[in-house]
């Protein structure tokens, strides 16, 4: 099928923004738990390092005003996005100063300042998704969001590992830094097209989601459907590394996540947002769901017996490929959800209750490896993944998402 040229225009725009988001993201959630593997921390405390997600989880408190701004010189989304996108840049640019590298506390700080700057541009991005992607091309668009995101976080998480392994913290720091500017060129040149905000006596708040009929059910199974994945995936890298586990090199890590898990991970988000639309949201959910917890089970399998780093690699490219189907599948379902002239609230609401879910979850994944060990923590965690396959085929019988796309 062939793709319209203002499609692919407004597809490379998006890719450019997702990958931002995925930069400093893929650093925080792939780099960093090795990192802090390495310098002896616990895992439970890795795990509860991804609480430094916090403004992941509570951007919908500041959602609405991304709605409610003026178009402004810059533009509505693009005044936000453009002045964050380089504030980042320089905070990144500041914490590769420090010979040596920062001490824990301060890289622990920064990742939290990053994910606050990240959230709100991701608030921005979203709603400008929204904006410029016709129906027919959500599919699309939210396959190229899932890919470039994972593009961004392979390049922050294994390639930066590899750059860790051969130069340090300053290279390391000093190199994503520069590919965040890089990829804010195309936001820097676009011209966005004029746009009036919402009336001031309609909010677009998180008041809408509490009264819309059906819309727990549907938060409820925006809150379950990847949490399952992110209990496993949350002690994945230090399971990689651990002498008890894989028993992996950093340089191995890296080639392993950024070779086997993206091309992986890039055909599955892809696959995902071609095939959405073509089989429906609720047999998508359910096919690419039931995917993502045998891809978990895998990870189970590998753990219980001496490890082979070719059977590792064929799991790793299985779990990602199916992880991909079933994010891109419910990203689709999530923005035909959203009211049009509510889009970037209406979008950050669900993805909130998504990231703290697996906030949430990543966040226990310590205290129960650390517990079970690592076989029986993927048992538990596909368990999960399949549970919330169950709760699809309950809950949503015939039933489409609840928004008003349109």
């Amino acid at each position: 099928m062939t793709i319209p040229k203002s499609s692919l225009t407004k597809l490379g725009l998006l890719s450019s923004l997702y990958l931002s988001q995925g930069l400093p993201f893929g650093f925080f959630t792939q780099a960093l738990p090795v990192l802090l593997q390495r310098m002896g921390l616990s895992l439970p405390a890795i795990g509860l390092s991804h609480l430094l997600a916090l403004p992941w989880m509570l951007k919908f408190l500041w959602s609405p005003l991304m709605d409610r701004r003026g178009a402004g010189r810059l533009g509505r989304r693009r005044g936000v996005i453009l002045p964050i996108q380089v504030l980042s840049a320089s905070l990144l640019f500041a914490l590769a100063l420090p010979e040596g590298g920062p001490t824990i506390p301060w890289l622990c700080a920064a990742v939290l300042c990053i994910n606050l700057l990240a959230a709100t541009q991701d608030v921005a991005t979203d709603g400008l998704a929204v904006d410029l992607l016709d129906e027919h091309e959500l599919g699309w668009g939210n396959g190229v969001q899932v890919a470039a995101y994972r593009v961004g976080m392979i390049l922050g998480g294994s390639f930066l590992l590899l750059v860790f392994d051969a130069a340090g913290f300053r290279i390391t720091l000093t190199s994503l830094g520069a590919m965040l500017l890089v990829a804010t060129l195309p936001i820097t040149v676009f011209r966005e097209p004029p746009a009036a905000p919402p009336p001031p006596r309609e909010s677009p708040s998180l008041s809408y989601w509490l009264t819309r009929p059906g819309a727990f059910s549907w938060l409820g199974l925006l809150f379950v459907y990847k949490a399952g994945e992110h209990f496993a995936s949350g002690m994945l890298k230090p399971f990689f590394v651990d002498p008890h586990g894989a028993g992996l090199g950093m340089r191995e890590v890296g080639w392993m996540i950024g070779g086997v898990g993206f091309a992986a991970g890039l055909l599955g988000a892809m696959l995902g947002g071609g095939l959405v639309r073509r089989l429906g949201y609720r047999r998508a959910l359910l096919g690419f769901g039931t995917l993502q917890a045998i891809g978990v089970l895998l990870y189970a399998l590998v753990a219980s017996r001496p490890v082979s780093i070719s059977a590792l690699s064929v799991v790793c490219g299985i779990e990602h490929l199916t992880s991909g189907m079933a994010t891109a599948s419910l990203f689709t379902a999530m923005m035909e959800s959203c009211r049009p002239e509510h889009a970037a609230a209406d979008y950050t609401v669900q993805a909130s209750v998504v990231v703290a879910a697996t906030g949430v979850a990543a966040a226990a994944s310590g205290f129960s490896a650390g517990a079970l060990g690592y076989a029986a923590h993927f048992a538990l965690a596909a368990g999960l993944a399949a549970l919330a396959v169950v709760f699809v085929g309950v809950m949503f019988r015939g039933i489409e998402p609840v928004g008003a796309r349109g």
